[in-house]
């Protein structure tokens, strides 16, 4: 985003590769009104993967944050107003209310905020020399949509209790508290006298129009108190059947629950493993495997990696040998690939993240133990990019660092399956004919069976549980 302020000028929310349709402003880095240098970092950008850092490319100052922080907005959309120090607020309220975000969807809009944008010649003549209105002071906590529509009429907010976040005042409350003022604009063909102050569903007045109800005298069980179809059937007829509900949780008094909500990338994560779970048709696969040999050399090399680099090597061989379960699911296509790319599950403080370890089947497992290492920190940083956690052939999931024996993962799509990884137990097994204790592992496969048949899955986990057992190839 190019920063060098001759006017004033717009900060959008940026575009990280084609998947990001919208971003949320962690944090604001710099205040509104203080000049920043080139290289300073302005802002914190929440994607549904990542945390990244927006840095000034060249000296300017914010004239005017319209964005607060943990607003979640679209791609394009106005964050800020980049400007001279001083420049005046009705310049600046010009500014925002003509302010129109370009298609995020075209090629190059990620660099809309390198133009510089001016209000249009048509711009009411409002804008230009705004009528004398109740001034919003600037500490209130109002959205940008609600602030521009209370403007445009001249309505004086202060009053009002917000009904947004931390109590910001939205611009549904702004919507609300001007029914009274409004006059009712209701397209169709039944016309609705009497019921134009009601806050109420098109198809709520309607009804309440053929059997003549008094919306006034309607207690709405919508949202804010909105007037539903249910409730206006319920006075004409027999209610309307509605499924049990769980019965509320009571709780040691107030402040007993914290209720935090979701990030944008648990968000994600929650939407994309439901829908894993729901459309595509796991088979699992289970192995107890041997582990004596594998750590008997692992501390004959003194140890240049984990356990999890060692299993990280073995898989990525063993792709090599069943090359079927190297794939991605795209609709009605399969995707074979050359190299092994495993993406490696990490438990960060956002979230389950993926990065990618690119062509493993080429390293050894030193190097493997140096970029799984680099990966998982810039994972938990929130710092990767794009490339570095989309994609990906096949995925592993170790929690035998935390004690779990096994454990059955759910495939992480549009990968067709994925490994889940157990601790190392000291387990009785019956090794040539003699009853042992040795180093085991539990190892579960997840497969989608629509691109991975039972016998392909099975031979896999042969071919890894041999190359474990072995250790000859690690």
């Amino acid at each position: 985003m190019g920063l060098t302020v001759m006017t004033l000028k717009a900060f959008t929310m940026p575009k990280w590769g084609i998947e990001m349709v919208e971003g949320t402003v962690a944090e604001w880095m710099v205040r509104e009104g203080e000049p920043f240098a080139r290289g300073t970092v302005l802002a914190l950008i929440e994607t549904d993967k990542i945390t990244n850092e927006v840095e000034a490319e060249a000296d300017g100052c914010f004239v005017r944050l319209t964005a607060r922080q943990g607003d979640t907005l679209p791609v394009g959309a106005l964050l800020a107003v980049l400007g001279k120090p001083g420049t005046p607020a009705t310049e600046v309220n010009a500014f925002v209310a003509s302010f129109r975000p370009v298609d995020a969807s075209m090629p190059g809009a990620e660099h809309a905020a390198d133009t510089q944008l001016s209000p249009p010649p048509s711009a009411p003549a409002e804008l230009a020399a705004p009528s004398p209105a109740p001034a919003i002071p600037e500490g209130i906590a109002i959205s940008p949509v609600a602030r521009a529509a209370a403007k445009a009429v001249g309505f004086d907010v202060e009053p009002l209790t917000g009904s947004g976040r931390k109590g910001r005042i939205t611009a549904q409350d702004v919507d609300l508290a001007l029914l009274e003022h409004r006059s009712s604009a209701l397209k169709g063909p039944i016309d609705l006298p009497g019921q134009e102050a009601a806050f109420a569903s098109p198809l709520a007045r309607r009804l309440a129009v053929m059997h003549d109800i008094d919306l006034s005298r309607v207690d709405g069980t919508g949202m804010r108190g909105r007037i539903r179809k249910d409730d206006v059937v319920a006075l004409v007829g027999p209610p309307v059947p509605k499924p049990a509900a769980f019965a509320p949780i009571s709780t040691a008094g107030p402040g007993s629950v914290d209720v935090q909500p979701m990030s944008a990338i648990r968000r994600t994560i929650a939407t994309r493993l439901t829908e894993a779970k729901q459309t595509i048709p796991h088979f699992y696969l289970r192995r107890r495997v041997r582990m004596d040999r594998l750590l008997a050399l692992r501390a004959a090399q003194g140890k240049p990696g984990s356990i999890n680099d060692y299993i990280v090597r073995a898989t990525a061989l063993a792709l090599r040998i069943v090359p079927e379960c190297n794939i991605q699911v795209h609709g009605a296509d399969i995707h074979r690939f050359a190299s092994a790319d495993i993406a490696l599950a990490v438990a960060t403080s956002r979230g389950l993240m993926t990065p990618i370890l690119v062509r493993a089947d080429a390293l050894d497992v030193p190097a493997i133990a140096k970029a799984s290492a680099q990966l998982a920190e810039r994972a938990r940083d929130g710092k990767m990019a794009p490339h570095e956690y989309q994609g990906g052939s096949f995925t592993i999931s170790n929690l035998g660092m935390f004690g779990v024996d096994q454990f059955d993962a759910i495939i992480n799509p549009p990968q067709g399956a994925i490994l889940a990884v157990g601790a190392v137990r000291t387990e009785p097994i019956v090794d040539n004919g003699a009853l042992r204790m040795l180093d085991m592992v539990h190892l579960s496969m997840s497969c989608d069976h629509r691109a991975i048949d039972g016998a392909d899955g099975a031979r896999f986990l042969d071919a890894l549980a041999r190359i474990i057992e072995a250790a000859d190839q690690l």
